[in-house]
């Protein structure tokens, strides 16, 4: 067992790198700029549609009570409640925060193993857990391809028996071809080092032998 640190081959391609980053800065841009449009032209809104006419001089209302005048002619502080245009243009706010996820999501997605501890970045944080201990299993995830529709990419589950953070590592790179034979057998081995073979661990290894078949035969002939 090495305690190299591996860089695991999962994320997206170059490519859709790119792709997403473009898609995730255009929805960031157009809600930003529905958010922003009516605080900067609401004054030219309010004149287009009839509102927000001036308020008028106290020579003109001297002869109102008191409580009827507007509050910037007794003294009062104006209400700063937002209008409904303003309301309006929360909601942009969905589309900003959907577009920063998505950038940070395709920028920052990254899995390594540190010796037996496998950590797995997502748009927002990072998980780890050790292999050797935790609760090992596979699994899949629906993964669309282009036009060509959906593809089910297995992956490795690993789940801490303490604390329950869960980690999942696709077994396939972005080309959706299986990982480099090097990182199945460093994931198999993390998963085995220390690891009783009988009781509850057994499965662990025969999870393990299934990821040294992968990497021996890295052609899936």
């Amino acid at each position: 067992m090495t305690n190299e640190r591996i860089r695991l081959s999962v994320g997206a391609a170059s490519g859709q790198r790119a792709g997403a980053a473009v898609v995730g800065v255009l929805f960031t841009a157009l809600g930003a700029a529905f958010v922003l449009l009516p605080l900067v032209a609401e004054g030219l809104l309010r004149r287009v549609t009839g509102f927000g006419d001036p308020v008028p001089s106290y020579d003109d209302v001297r002869d109102l009570p008191p409580e009827l005048l507007p509050p910037d002619l007794h003294g009062g502080t104006p209400a700063a409640a937002p209008t409904p245009l303003r309301y309006a243009g929360l909601c942009g706010i969905p589309f900003v925060l959907l577009g920063l996820y998505l950038v940070l999501r395709v920028l920052r997605t990254a899995a390594w193993l540190d010796g037996t501890r496998a950590s797995v970045r997502g748009a927002l944080g990072t998980r780890t857990v050790d292999l050797a201990t935790a609760e090992v299993r596979g699994g899949a995830v629906a993964h669309r391809v282009g036009d060509d529709g959906v593809v089910r990419v297995p992956t490795l589950i690993a789940r801490d028996r303490e604390t329950g953070r869960r980690v999942t590592i696709p077994l396939q790179g972005p080309g959706l071809g299986a990982l480099p034979p090097y990182e199945l057998r460093a994931l198999a081995e993390a998963i085995t080092a220390g690891r009783p073979d009988q009781g509850r661990d057994a499965d662990a290894h025969v999870l393990a032998g299934r990821l040294r078949a992968m990497a021996g035969n890295p052609l899936g002939l």
